[in-house]
């Protein structure tokens, strides 16, 4: 790494009054230290190296503002920068403000930015409580993301996984599930957004989180809100189901096409299968899934399904589903207390699970690269 004059020497053109060429050298060298852990390490103990890169990416040179939101994606997904990040530089205060603005070329990199230092509840407060101070808030922030073409230079999709980060927060998914704000249902059609896996997979996240807070099942299940058919849809296939199986359904799951597809990202899918699972953590969600004909989708979901996890969280819904209802008092799977050795039990099972559905992972990964092969030749 560098000596301490070298260092100093290396800042001193870290500047918006140095000459564009021998600033944009700088900037270009530090890009490549962040390109490795090493680097990144050696950056974290030098905070007037971020605090400069913060402050270039108001520089006049696309170029370089370009390298510096680069370095600071790199910076961001490293967990040990986000506390140097958040706290020895301005980089909440300088770059949330420019989410507003329509024409900025570099939104999508803010989102990123964003989305890495909220990942860990400590620096997600900061970001969370930034967002309130300067206005913009989570009330702008969805309705920049619902609102298409905002920005026509950047998609904006990375707000997706910002908003799941955040609703990790109690206060968070409080404001997302205030039933005066119709903040959710705004939410709901982006489960089949189909171009981009990163604005679905957010969105799913932010609704599995929200449906850990599970006195606003009913509300979320009934018809003022109707979460159910944006879950299932993207899990449903084009199998034909008998007509008393499609009469129960909720219509916008009756009478499927052929060309029906179901969401092609396993993780997507398994988080899908989880929220759906949080949902029959209390009676009433229970009885409202078993009324709503889930069972059939499930099963022809199971029968189609590769992915060990997947199949594994399909399971799991299947037997709160067809299983017996839990004894009186019981009811709430939520608030139920697990016996400290039963729980060590339980974890010590899901461990091998785990470890067992990794290993027939990569059996199905070798088997199917084997039958490549074999159409190769």
């Amino acid at each position: 790494m560098l000596s301490e004059d070298e260092a100093k020497d290396l800042l001193s053109f870290l500047t918006l009054e140095m000459r564009a060429d021998v600033k944009g050298q700088a900037t270009g060298y530090i890009l490549g230290l962040t390109g490795n852990r090493d680097g990144c390490r050696y950056l974290q103990s030098k905070p007037d190296f971020l605090k400069a890169l913060v402050t270039l990416t108001s520089d006049p040179s696309i170029a370089i503002v370009k390298d510096c939101f680069h370095a600071l994606i790199n910076l961001s997904a490293d967990e040990t920068l986000h506390q140097p990040l958040v706290k020895e530089t301005e980089i909440l205060s300088k770059l949330i403000p420019k989410l507003q603005d329509p024409e900025f070329v570099f939104s999508d990199r803010i989102c990123t930015i964003l989305s890495n230092l909220s990942r860990h509840e400590q620096t997600c407060r900061d970001v969370f409580k930034a967002l309130q101070e300067l206005n913009v808030g989570l009330d702008r922030l969805v309705e920049i993301f619902c609102t298409e073409g905002f920005n026509k230079k950047a998609s904006l999709h990375y707000l997706a996984p910002l908003l799941s980060n955040l609703t990790q927060l109690p206060e968070a998914r409080h404001f997302i599930l205030d039933k005066d704000r119709c903040v959710i249902q705004r939410l709901l059609p982006f489960t089949q957004y189909e171009e981009s896996i990163t604005r679905r997979g957010g969105v799913v996240g932010t609704l599995r989180n929200c449906c850990f807070d599970y006195v606003h099942h009913e509300w979320l299940l009934s018809d003022a809100v109707d979460i159910l058919p944006f879950l299932l849809l993207p899990l449903a296939g084009p199998e034909e189901l008998s007509e008393e199986e499609n009469e129960g359904l909720p219509v916008d799951l009756q009478y499927l096409p052929e060309d029906k597809r179901r969401e092609e990202d396993p993780d997507i899918r398994k988080m899908l299968l989880e929220t759906l699972m949080l949902l029959t953590a209390t009676k009433v969600g229970r009885q409202i899934l078993k009324s709503k004909n889930v069972y059939p989708i499930m099963r022809e979901f199971h029968k189609w399904e590769k992915d060990p996890h997947v199949i594994s969280a399909c399971e799991k819904l299947v037997q709160a589903l067809i299983g017996d209802e839990p004894e009186v008092g019981m009811e709430n799977l939520m608030e139920v207390e697990i016996p400290k050795d039963v729980e060590e039990k339980l974890q010590e099972l899901d461990a091998k699970e785990q470890e067992q559905m990794e290993k027939d992972k990569q059996e199905l990964e070798k088997s199917q690269n084997e039958s490549r092969e074999g159409l190769e030749r």
